[in-house]
């Protein structure tokens, strides 16, 4: 295990500043144990599990690992089962698209560890104020939902200066060991890592989407209001695949207008159909026209050549990390 450390992997229990974002439904328990056991921090997105599907997973992680691991709320939806969350014992929180305040007591009172995404120096002093345990400082190169309007590089160091003693983890766009480098230069006491896991063995991400990953350019990610059904108005980076193209090509028009829009593109393993502009990204067991689904992609693609497991990804960082020291 590499000597790596800074004083967010002391106040979080993990061996290494990384951490595996939570990328909604491809993020399961599998992804999340590996991490972990590789020293990172692993992760879930559970904003939409009800509670019964969110305690299998959390006990799915621990079947695995005693490791510390994450879980995460977007708040432009209620949290719902945050307190079943916090009552099976999850040790660290973090939110994302909204006012945590209402819901901070609650968790400082579980002993849990809170993290909040920022993307503006208001938005980071409020959570310093507020006693967030660490902030997410993501950029607009970030793939899924991006609520960041600044490039990372230009957001970091301002976030640092304000965050004090409070420490910062740097997101969107990084999948390297030179990117690891520049954060920690810039200040950053930790590095978050989305697309780069998408693109892992452990993954629930469909296998297509993965190769889509790993054959992706930067300059072939937009960021967008294209795939909104579920949720609308939320930019999001993705993949500019046909259904983005065509929907640009005739003006980007609002939900009503859009060409194909109510069509079937493919199905879930319960057989429930997926329709065009859904939020959904493939999944494994999914079928269908994938290509024309939902391909969440960070800026980061450019530099993902291969699916990995995600040891290996942690294992080509940390070696990438050390020839940038």
């Amino acid at each position: 295990m590499t000597t790596l450390q800074t004083p967010l992997c002391e106040r979080l229990g993990i061996h290494l500043p990384i951490l595996q974002a939570p990328t909604g439904s491809v993020a399961g328990a599998a992804l999340a144990s590996a991490v972990s056991i590789a020293g990172a921090l692993g992760a879930m997105g559970v904003t939409w599990l009800d509670e019964t599907s969110l305690l299998a997973q959390i006990e799915a992680v621990r079947a695995e690992t005693p490791l510390p691991f994450m879980v995460n709320y977007a708040l432009a939806f209620p949290p719902a089962t945050l307190h079943a969350a916090l009552q099976a014992g999850v040790p660290v929180i973090t939110f994302s698209w909204g006012d945590p305040t209402p819901y901070l007591p609650q968790v400082r009172a579980s002993g849990a560890k809170v993290g909040v995404q920022i993307t503006n120096t208001q938005g980071a002093r409020r959570m310093v104020e507020a006693g967030a345990d660490f902030l997410i400082c993501q950029g607009l190169e970030a793939g899924g939902h991006v609520q960041s309007t600044t490039p990372l590089w230009e957001l970091l160091p301002q976030i640092v200066a304000l965050a004090g003693a409070i420490p910062v983890v740097a997101a969107g766009g990084l999948a390297t060991g030179a990117d690891m480098a520049k954060a920690f230069s810039l200040g950053a006491q930790g590095v978050l890592l989305g697309t780069r896991f998408v693109a892992s063995h452990e993954s629930l991400a469909h296998d297509r989407y993965k190769q889509s990953l790993v054959s992706a350019k930067a300059a072939d990610t937009a960021l967008t209001v294209c795939f909104d059904g579920g949720w609308e108005y939320a930019s999001h980076r993705v993949i500019r695949n046909s259904t983005f193209q065509n929907w640009e090509a005739v003006g980007s028009p609002p939900i009503g207008f859009r060409p194909g829009e109510g069509d079937t593109v493919g199905y879930a393993s319960s057989g429930e159909p997926i329709l065009r502009y859904e939020d959904t990204a493939p999944r494994t067991g999914m079928s269908g026209a994938i290509e024309e689904m939902c391909l969440y992609a960070g800026t980061s693609c450019e530099a993902i050549h291969s699916v990995l497991s995600a040891q290996e990804i942690i294992t080509q960082l940390l070696t990438e990390y050390a020839s940038y020291r």
